[in-house]
């Protein structure tokens, strides 16, 4: 809803204008650089895009990544600088994309969702991380700080692995692979808060249950819409026919096609549970109703010979036998804990107590 709202502001504007959509931010974007080949590494912090421009040139590999889409100077600097497609710029600012790749020929655009654990309220957050694939080098946008890549940066600078040895499809790769296996920490935290709901429901239902469950099950709904495109976005990553992705670095992206895989079928896995789990709180408030009424119906039966009783000796009229007898008021208290007693036990027998 906040991207249907947001988006209105783009209505009427001509294709390939830049509106940032999405969470409104003041923080200054933050430009990061990393080249690198298999003998060295240069780390740049606190860049520019003009510092950044040189390095387009050189046969190493280049990553840049930009933290903070909105600043839309900055973001039509880079298209300037790097020949990116004002249509290609306009989504990279606008946050709701679906997970999505574009062959542009000279470079792929890829859009994916990053998700990071959240506090002890939200499972998770969730934000746009968009990258362009060249001949030689990366660049990332992403909304704010914090992700996941530090294993990445990690592994470049340590020179781990065959990262420093491979070329920029290989760093996307990475890059990718580091945002999709995250998803299982953060499906790992969702799958925890379920059993307890679950054991919640079990033990007594409540209104915070059903609050919960219903939170629940809405962030299922917003998982599934991002790994089910991100599905396509990979598959299509690794059967295109891109020459910026190489033969060697197909085997990777079906591995992480694979994992994309594994984390819709937990998210499809988790949406049922839920939904079950929603449905035995339903059956548990109808059956604890139904228990109530149960109740409430048996002394209601047992009150009515009992009022028909003392109804017929309270009307009061002026020739009744036993109005005048000695143990008249022991005997109708006797006939009242009598029937009582014979319709508890037969209630009983028919295991309706």
């Amino acid at each position: 809803m906040r991207h249907l709202k947001n988006s209105s502001k783009k209505a009427g504007l001509p294709p390939g204008t830049l509106v940032h959509v999405g969470e409104k931010r003041t923080e200054e974007v933050r430009i990061t650089l990393i080249d690198y080949d298999e003998n060295r590494v240069e780390e740049k912090t606190d860049s520019t895009v003009e510092a950044c421009l040189p390095f387009k040139a050189l046969p190493t590999v280049t990553w840049i990544n930009v933290t903070g889409i909105h600043d839309i100077n900055v973001i039509r600097e880079f298209g300037e600088a790097f020949d990116i497609h004002p249509l290609v710029l306009e989504d990279i600012v606008h946050t709701g994309q679906r997970p999505k790749v574009e062959d542009l020929g000279g470079y792929l655009y890829i859009v994916l969702k990053m998700l990071v654990s959240g506090n002890s309220e939200n499972d998770f957050d969730a934000e746009q991380v968009s990258l362009i694939l060249g001949s030689n080098f990366v660049l990332s946008f992403q909304e704010k700080e914090g992700d996941v890549f530090d294993s990445v940066r990690d592994r470049i600078k340590k020179g781990k692995g065959r990262i420093r040895k491979a070329g920029s499809d290989y760093l996307a790769y990475r890059l990718i692979d580091a945002i999709v296996d995250n998803y299982f920490g953060v499906l790992e935290a969702v799958g925890e808060k379920i059993e307890k709901i679950e054991e919640n429901v079990l033990a007594k239902s409540n209104p915070s249950t059903l609050k919960q469950i219903q939170d629940t099950k809405r962030k299922m709904i917003i998982l599934r819409k991002f790994v089910w495109p991100l599905r396509e976005a990979i598959s299509s990553l690794e059967r295109g026919e891109s020459p910026l992705i190489g033969e060697g670095v197909r085997p990777y992206l079906r591995d992480v096609y694979d994992h994309t895989i594994q984390v819709i079928e937990t998210v499809e896995t988790f949406r049922d549970t839920i939904s079950g789990t929603l449905d035995i709180y339903l059956s548990s408030v109808s059956n604890r109703m139904n228990e109530v009424m149960k109740v409430l119906t048996i002394i209601a039966t047992i009150f009515i010979p009992l009022t028909f009783i003392v109804g017929v000796y309270g009307m009061n009229f002026k020739y009744m036998p036993e109005l005048e007898w000695k143990w008249g008021y022991l005997a109708i208290w006797i006939v009242i804990i009598v029937i009582s007693c014979l319709m508890l036990l037969g209630f009983k027998r028919k295991k309706w107590l």
